[in-house]
């Protein structure tokens, strides 16, 4: 199946067949739910590439996400210096970086894509708390976006104002997300030293960063920092909702599947409630399937009735 995939994306050289095939590998492995919702409800065309950019986005952020500051920064730069290399020769040693190339060549565009995203990064490096509300959407904005838009700026329109107009639920999008992530993952955050709730949110509830340790599991105040967070995750995850009518037909039923599979987040976030510094949580497995069983009947139903094109038209970056 993966084989009539590449056919239908043009992927034809044998040396790109077998790079695209093992970045999948790798996607599967590190992301398995955004892994079955690309191919069980992206156009074919548009699969490669996607796989490629999200490889991409995880092995940049697994070479900064470690050792000290000082080290981090040292790895972005390397890291900057061989996709540089890699972008204007078109060749890499780095089997993630030379599949990126082919991809470039595909949709010249994500040059700038590319850019935004690792100029993003130095943020992501550099942060270990946050003194405001305003300091987290800042960051979401500067690195956060850019890397949900490597691979969200092939689905969107061609239109100028729809594109911008799908750039913005984008953040909305990447806002809710971003902070489901921050919740989720207290208990390993704090263990690091690196917490994404700010204290300006924590000082709402009569806390500071050192409360938020295992021993804080069931007590009110931590209860009440989470339902708090996870409202204004909901109020972002409203505001992207628009994010599916926004885009081609083809695309919907993807993005749709994933914001439902935000909801069911949101949703067992809620649920773990003040247990989230004891340990995180993860959403219904069932909930998510069902999103996407959901979705690819009514794309299935759409494709029937000859409403949408399953092979999508092939179209450049954004």
């Amino acid at each position: 199946m993966w084989e009539r995939v590449l056919d239908r994306a043009d992927v034809h050289d044998p040396e790109a067949r077998q790079g695209y095939t093992a970045q999948l590998q790798a996607v599967r492995r590190f992301a398995p739910a955004e892994y079955l919702a690309a191919r069980l409800l992206l156009p074919s065309p548009v699969q490669p590439d996607i796989v490629a950019l999200v490889a991409f986005m995880h092995e940049t952020d697994d070479r900064i996400d470690r050792g000290l500051r000082q080290e981090r920064e040292a790895a972005l730069r390397r890291w900057r210096d061989l996709t540089s290399e890699a972008l204007t020769s078109g060749a890499s040693s780095q089997p993630v970086l030379q599949t990126l190339a082919w991809t470039v060549r595909r949709h010249p565009g994500l040059h700038g894509r590319i850019g935004a995203f690792l100029d993003g990064a130095v943020k992501e490096v550099r942060w270990e708390r946050f003194g405001s509300e305003a300091e987290v959407e800042r960051y979401i904005e500067d690195y956060s976006l850019p890397a949900l838009m490597l691979s969200m700026c092939l689905l969107a329109p061609a239109a100028a104002a729809a594109a911008a107009d799908f750039e913005r639920a984008c953040l909305a999008l990447i806002t809710a997300m971003q902070r489901l992530d921050f919740l989720e993952d207290i208990a390993e955050d704090v263990q690091e030293g690196r917490i994404g709730i700010s204290d300006e949110a924590l000082a709402r509830h009569g806390l500071t960063a050192a409360d938020l340790g295992p021993e804080a599991a069931g007590t009110a105040p931590v209860a009440a920092l989470v339902a708090g967070q996870a409202a204004t995750a909901g109020v972002y995850l409203e505001a992207a909702r628009p994010i599916a009518a926004l885009a081609a037909t083809e695309y919907r039923p993807f993005l749709r599947a994933v914001l439902r599979v935000q909801e069911a987040r949101s949703a067992a976030v809620l649920k773990a409630g003040a247990s989230l510094v004891a340990h995180p949580c993860r959403p219904s497995a069932a909930r998510c399937g069902a999103a996407l069983i959901r979705e690819m009947v009514r794309r299935n139903n759409l494709w029937k009735r000859g409403d949408t094109q399953g092979s999508c038209v092939k179209r450049g970056s954004q």
